[in-house]
């Protein structure tokens, strides 16, 4: 694909083509699953489909989806291959099927496993096709296939099937392809390997000679496959025209290159090969490079592999090198070559004499070697072992272009890699936005490759890890700068004025033009750098712009990120633009740079501070920004004007843009990654290997650790000493002491700890003598001391009854190491993370825990629990801007904490004036937290020691009890308490209790010492930085949060022991890593203990927006889900608590053993039916209406507007049933659906006081974490599944609802998907059309399952339901009316209740005029077209009612309060003779949804 071309997007076949193809008519025969009798097993069959559908369309992808889809591979090929029916078509058919399977990012292995017996053999027969000849019976399109097969085995060397068949070729022993020299060279370096390598030889003799044979032919693949591609790159032409095929087949051998050498089990012993092969320099100077073009993305994907071939670390310890090892390394290389010369080439004596800094660069490398024959470059080539030694009197066959350049490129000094990236520039320019190669468009089909870094299982160092994020995460988001700088520009409309100038014919709210731009100073360099340390410009724009749009742009912050543009357009005033044609072209956009904002300027020309004070007001319309330009940016743009004479790239720029401050946080996540990588950041030892994905997965978890802790407070996680005995299935639970009633919460526990080296031993030799002692719990009840005589002292305890799973991770959370927590749907991740961070806190006063979600919306729920627990609240502290989100009275922010301390201080000293005047001392102790102490130590603590003297017990008599209240010196101060305070019943309990009133006292005092610096520090900003250092225990921010202000709180000395990460499945791998790394290591240590995520991987990834990024990339791929896949040991929680089980049966063959909650059986709610509905969850089919499935208006922006229709009809009519309409939400897996479904509420339902709105109208994706009671789901697609196919979207859709879900799709196309086979062979068992029970108001008292006693209706199709709830809408008005008007007859001692009557009539005529007519109902259902502007004047037509008092609010609660009464008595109208005992239920009862107060 060449950087100009616009992608074309593919076209999913429709379900009509996709009947009428050869291929399923094929599979409906053969081997379809849904189909009962198959034809027997033909060969012919794939020839023909090989030969007649693929090759003939030239690999089409459409063809190949097609089959893949069909569930070819699974119930065809792979399941009838044997080596006796194996053949070239055969082979090719595997390996297309399973590239389809990755192209689509959907599990490819899976087959593979359940029949592995075939596939040494298959596999065998793909390396010898790989080598075959291009011009022989493999054409170079079909060895292009099999070398993207082989890149996907190398890439899933966690798969054991795979990795059994791959180690062969990349072990040891394929230094056989190495010459003979070169092999000694190596095998000298490192002694250790020479023994290896006469044990293989030895091995290799006793082999047969077939096997040896077999043997040999697998170490050599590779090499060989390297000189196979050196041949198909010569046969590349310099200018004629080239087949695309060898382009294509460089490309990708290219690609496999790379990823062979960016993994350490690969690249252990490979790279040696690739260094001998010199494939480098061949390919560096071959025709490919040069041709502009057709050679554009290989040359980018050759720099890649250049990069990764020279990479920091030691191959064989996969130790990363410092700059010293490598500059050593660099210095022996050129050392030997002066050696070699002085001893055999006299005329390379100057060579061999001077020194190294002399030597090194390319320019006299070139000037010493140039001049010398190809002859004696070849011999020294020779002596360093690069190339076989020449034999005598012979000419070498090396052309002296490659000889010089071998010697050039392997000597010449390279430039480190944390150098290069301190040169870089960290905005995008014009360059890197639209190249398709680096950033394609979001059409990426995923056939091409890409010059993108990818994320796999492992990398080679932490540098190499940080980097390819770096990288990706900088791209990613000039992707998205790219969508923001198109719409922006192009609303500007600029064209070519008559002068030749520009002007602009449009407007925008995030660009403007620029009046002038000056820059105002360029500073020093520091020292050893050449980029100056800092660039500033001034930039003055004219904000003649409405008010609001005005403020957003004075509105702009210090390091809000802008960039600055420059427009030429060619074309002349008043052209069209047209999005479908190249953007750059149209607008004449010629350069790009990026600027941080320091502040606007004020009437004199300084910068106005943020700060507390009101801003200046400015008179006029023009202001100047003051911005920091990237200096690296302008150092490069500077040499380039001095020395190849280019324009000044800031004399030129006519456009500033900004963008939403939410988006825009990339350049402060890449500083933080560059300033990681130039730190050196330490990760904990016992976290290093597993993050790069090497070792023993399980060496974090806790019983493998050697710091384990033996006895553990597990303060209130236990109801009863039952609950804990079933929690320790297996364990034999030993309690301290015999009497039960003893036997209460809080227990200490004491577990057996065994060193991970013991355990193994055991399990190897199955021995079982400790297994007693190793499964015995001791248990220790203790009591928690008194804390006081007033009802608030008392512990606030958890009230959860965890299930044993839970404890588990719970236990776990709490030891040190890594925890991992898998959290299906309703499983209780939080309850379990926050019981974690209560018992972490108690057991450890010391240790500071950090919190770390992906959502705020996460934040605030983990929030409102942890206050409802036994954690004193001035140690939470809560950082970024979601804290004004959080639904509860208190301030949990720095600024909130400042004043809590404030408040509380003050209120502490009016306790110590209480205490002071109770005890009669004279004088003022109140006055601040210093007197109080002095106070404490002097007054309170000498009167409490003389108490303890009179009654605590002298020798053998117990002192009387009485004596405890009569001594007692502070009786006056607890006046206020409870009385008595002393109960007189036993010696102990009373001394406890009076302690318990002294420890009150005290904890008065502590409290005060702690806040004294709030005294000393007197700014809010001082006193919220102590907070966040010493006082706060709890810290919690979201994963951006950390990643921004990570410099700033390095800086401050931010300290802390234990991370929890909630929604870890979720935040990106970057953003997961960014905040084990948020303090400076001590003494070189990381002083990490915990580390807790809990996540679920089944459930949706992090958001890429860019698809070449998500799937080229794996950029989707998580932490957490990467150490799940590496083999890091898990716990799942299994028993879910929040949907009816016949729900939870829709997803839960996803995870191990899924199981449900007992309340979920025995609650009513669960147990009760959907009134109205016949089934608990249906799947409803929904056939094209009026010819039309789906849409598509814009690029995917899908539409269907009969399921649309459909889905707001059903809403309706459970509203009108007396459904609450906040208890429904409605999800769509697109865009564009949810856009049309509501404008659909809004013309239908929307300000109609009996229905009222949706809780939430919005996409699946954007649900997730969320959940409603009912959910109707529109799966809009009628073509192709799209991206449904991706369990985890299927898990979030089915797991959302609580008791009743309804989903609408064309089932015809949707049961055919291998990977969604499971939850629609469920729904696919119950009726496809909607049953409805018509007269059965909400709720019932039938119970789900029953047969209804009422008549079920079934819905045919959508015009039949949307005339159906017309009727019962406009049924419901008359009967409504008719009760009025009887009500209005009644006696006069009823008029006071006849008077609210009247105003309600008056309503309801209304009403019958707002109730679409039923002509709008049904033919006019297309009105509701995509477009919002049309449906937003619809909205603003409709006729509303009393909006003052009527109209729901956007949240969505249902009818006011006047539609109370009207709405039960019309469903207990509706309901005849049956319903009258529903009107028992009172009015309330029949709408029970939260009513605002009017």
């Amino acid at each position: 694909m060449t950087a100009s071309a616009q992608p074309k997007k593919i076209v999913a076949p429709t379900v009509s083509q996709i009947n009428a193809e050869f291929v399923t008519q094929l599979a409906c025969k053969y081997w379809a699953p849904h189909i009962k009798k198959k034809s027997p097993f033909d060969i012919k069959v794939i020839e023909d489909i090989y030969e007649k559908e693929i090759v003939k369309s030239r690999f089409a992808i459409r063809k190949i989806m097609l089959l893949e889809f069909s569930q070819y591979l699974e119930n065809y090929l792979w399941m009838n291959y044997s080596p006796e029916v194996s053949s070239k078509a055969y082979l090719m058919s595997i390996c297309c099927m399973v590239n389809e399977k990755f192209r689509e990012n959907v599990p490819a292995w899976e087959t593979f496993k359940k029949k592995p017996d075939h596939f040494p053999f298959f596999f065998k027969c793909i390396l010898k096709a790989a080598l075959a000849e291009t011009d022989g019976e493999f054409s170079l399109h079909e060895q292009t296939v099999l070398l993207l097969f082989l890149d996907h085995c190398f890439n899933s060397l966690e798969v054991d099937l795979i990795r059994s068949q791959v180690q062969q070729l990349i072990s040891l022993p394929m230094w056989m392809g190495l010459q003979p020299a070169r092999l000694e060279l190596e095998l000298k370096k490192t002694p250790k390997l020479r023994k290896f390598w006469n044990l293989i030889k030895k091995n290799d003799e006793k082999m047969d000679t077939e096997a040896r044979e077999q043997a040999y032919q697998e170490r050599r693949f590779l090499s060989q496959l390297i000189q196979k591609f050196i041949s198909v790159l010569k046969s590349v032409p310099l200018s004629e025209p080239v087949t695309m095929d060898k382009v294509h087949y460089c490309e990708r051998f290219i690609e496999l290159m790379i990823d062979l050498e960016a993994l350490l089990p690969t690249r252990r012993w490979f790279n040696t090969i690739l260094d001998d092969s010199h494939l480098l320099v061949h390919c560096y100077l071959s025709n490919l490079v040069h041709r502009e073009e057709d050679g554009h993305l290989f040359s980018q994907l050759l720099d890649m592999l250049k990069f990764y071939t020279g990479f920091e670390i030691n191959d064989q310890t996969g130790n990363a090198l410092t700059e010293n090892e490598m500059t050593t390394i660099h210095y022996d290389r050129i050392t030997s070559l002066q050696r070699a010369a002085f001893a055999h080439f006299p005329e390379l004596y100057d060579f061999a004499l001077s020194n190294v800094a002399e030597v090194d660069t390319r320019e006299s490398l070139v000037k010493c070697f140039g001049p010398l024959s190809s002859n004696t470059l070849h011999e020294v080539a020779s002596y360093l072992c690069l190339l076989p030694t020449l034999p005598k009197g012979e000419d070498t066959t090396f052309d002296k272009e490659f000889l010089l350049e071998l010697l050039v490129s392997r000597h010449e000094r390279r430039i480190s890699q944390i150098q290069q990236l301190n040169q870089m520039p960290l905005y995008p320019t014009e360059k890197i936005i639209w190249d398709e190669n680096i950033v394609p468009t979001e059409y990426y089909s995923g056939e091409g490759c890409l010059a993108l870094p990818k994320l796999n299982l492992q990398f080679l160092t932490l540098h190499d890890y940080l980097l390819r994020n770096f990288n990706l995460f900088r791209l990613e988001s000039t992707y998205e700068i790219r969508q923001d700088i198109e719409d922006s520009v192009s609303r500007m409309k600029p064209w070519q004025s008559e002068y030749g100038g520009v002007v602009f014919g449009g407007w925008a709210r995030m660009a403007q033009p620029i009046v002038a731009f000056t820059v105002v100073e360029v500073a020093k360099p520091n020292i050893g750098e050449n980029w100056p340390t800092r660039v500033r410009a001034d930039v003055t724009i004219n904000l003649n712009v409405r008010d609001h749009i005005k403020d957003e742009w004075e509105g702009l912050r210090k390091h809000d990120v802008c960039f600055l543009i420059t427009v030429r357009p060619t074309k002349p005033y008043g052209t069209k633009f047209d999005r479908r044609r190249p953007f750059i072209e149209q607008v004449g956009l010629v350069y790009v740079r990026g600027c941080e904002i320091q502040g606007m300027l004020d009437d004199k020309g300084r910068v106005i501070e943020d700060g507390p004070e009101p801003r200046p007001n400015l008179r006029g319309e023009s202001r100047t920004f003051r911005v920091f330009l990237d200096p690296n940016q302008y150092q490069q743009d500077m040499t380039s004007t001095i020395q190849n004479g280019a324009e000044d790239v800031y004399e030129t720029f006519n456009i500033i843009m900004r963008r939403k401050p939410k988006e825009n946080n990339f350049k402060a996540v890449l500083e933080t990654i560059r300033n990681l990588m130039n730190t050196d950041c330490v990760v904990p030892d016992w976290l290093h290997d597993i993050i790069l994905g090497y070792g023993d997965p399980s060496s974090a978890h806790y019983s493998k650790m050697p710091n384990q802790i033996a006895t553990l407070d597990f303060n209130d996680t236990f109801l009863s000493i039952e609950h804990l005995k079933t929690s320790f299935p297996g364990h034999n639970v030993k309690v301290t002491v015999d009497d039960p009633a003893l036997q209460i919460p809080p227990f200490r526990i004491t577990f057996p700890v065994r060193s991970g080296k013991g355990k193994k031993r055991k399990d190897a030799e199955g021995e079982d003598e400790d297994s007693e002692e190793a499964r015995t719990l001791i248990v220790e009840p203790h009591v928690i001391p008194n804390r006081g005589p007033y009802p608030y002292n008392q512990p606030k305890r958890n009230t959860i009854q965890f299930t044993h799973t839970q404890i588990e991770a719970i236990r776990a959370g709490m030891q040190p190491g890594l925890t991992m927590v898998v959290g299906p749907p309703g499983t209780g991740k939080t309850d379990v993370a926050v019981q974690i961070i209560s018992n972490i806190y108690h057991n450890f006063p010391e240790q500071r825990t950090l919190i770390v979600t992906h959502s705020n919306q996460a934040l605030n729920q983990l929030f409102e629990k942890i206050m409802a627990l036994d954690i004193d609240e001035r140690h939470l502290l809560r950082l970024g801007h979601g804290e004004e989100e959080l639904e509860t009275e208190k301030d949990f922010s720095r600024y909130g904490r400042v004043n809590y301390v404030l408040a509380r201080r003050i209120e502490l000293l009016e306790e110590v004036k209480r205490l002071q005047k109770s005890l009669g001392v004279p004088g003022d102790a109140s006055y601040t937290c210093e007197t109080a102490g002095y106070f404490f130590l002097y007054q309170v603590m000498s009167r409490w020691e003389e108490y303890i003297s009179k009654v605590k017990n002298k020798g053998s008599t117990l002192p009387d009890v009485t004596e405890i209240s009569t001594f007692f010196p502070f009786h006056e101060y607890f006046a206020n308490a409870p009385q008595p305070i002393f109960k007189g019943r036993s010696y102990e309990e009373d001394m406890e209790i009076a302690e318990g009133c002294f420890r009150h006292i005290k904890k008065i005092f502590t409290q005060l010492e702690e806040f004294r610096a709030s005294e000393l520090l007197r700014s809010g900003l001082d006193r919220s930085k102590y907070l966040l250092v010493k006082e706060a225990k709890i810290i919690a921010m979201t994963c951006t949060h950390a990643a921004l202000k990570r410099h700033d709180l390095v800086k401050l000395g931010f300290k802390y022991d234990n991370i929890l990460m909630e929604e870890a499945a979720q935040i990106l791998e970057i953003e997961t890593f960014i905040p084990l790394l948020l303090q400076n290591p001590q003494d070189g240590f990381s002083r990490l203990k915990r580390w807790i995520m809990i996540g679920d991987h089944h459930q949706l990834p992090p958001v890429i927006k860019n698809m070449a990024f998500q799937k080229y990339s794996n950029m989707e791929q998580s932490l957490f889900t990467r150490f799940v896949r590496v083999g890091v040991p898990t716990v799942d929680l299994d028993a879910q608590g929040r949907a009816r089980a016949s729900l939870c049966n829709l997803y839960n063959w996803r995870y191990k053993n899924l199981g449900n909650l007992p309340h979920v059986q025995l609650l009513p709610e669960f147990s009760t039916a959907n009134a109205g509905l016949l089934y608990d969850f249906q799947l409803i089919n929904v056939e094209d209406f009026q010819g039309v499935g789906e849409s598509e208006p814009n690029p995917y922006f899908y539409q269907n507007l009969g399921e649309a229709e459909y889905v707001v009809a059903l809403f309706m009519y459970m509203c009108l049933l007396g459904y609450p309409a906040d208890k429904i939400s409605i999800l769509t897996t697109y865009n564009g659906q949810k856009h049309l479904i509501r404008d659909i509420i809004n013309r239908r339902c929307g300000s109609n006081p009996l229905i009222g709105r949706p809780n939430k109208v919005t996409t699946v994706d954007r649900f997730q974490g969320q959940q409603n009671d009912y959910i109707l789901l529109s799966l809009v697609r009628t073509r192709a599944v799209g991206h449904l196919r991706d369990v985890r979207r299927l898990v979030v859709a089915m797991s959302r609802a609580r008791l009743g879900l309804y989903i609408f799709a064309r089932v015809s196309l949707f049961q055919n998907c291998f990977e969604l086979t499971p939850a629609f062979s469920q729904l696919t068992a119950r009726p496809l059309h909607l049953h409805i029970i018509p007269t059965e108001p909400f709720p019932t008292s039938r119970k789900n399952g029953e047969r209804p006693s009422h008549e079920v209706q079934i819905i045919k199709n959508m015009p039949q339901m949307a005339n159906f709830v017309y009727n019962m809408y406009m049924h419901l008005i008359q009967t409504t009316h008719h009760y009025h008007q009887t009500l209005l007859q009644l006696p006069p001692a009823m008029v006071e209740e006849g008077e609210e009557v009247q105003s309600q009539e008056t309503e309801l005529e209304t009403e019958e005029e707002a109730m679409p007519a039923q002509a709008d109902v049904t033919p006019g259902l297309t009105d509701a077209s995509s477009s919002q502007e049309t449906s937003a004047s619809q909205t603003e037509t409709t006729v509303t009612l009393h909006e003052t008092e009527a109209t729901p609010s956007e949240t969505g609660a249902s009818s006011s309060p006047e539609a109370v009464p009207a709405v039960s008595e019309m469903t207990a109208a509706m309901a005849g003779p049956v319903g009258v005992p529903g009107e028992s239920n009172t009015p309330q009862e029949a709408t029970s949804a939260p009513r605002e107060p009017k």
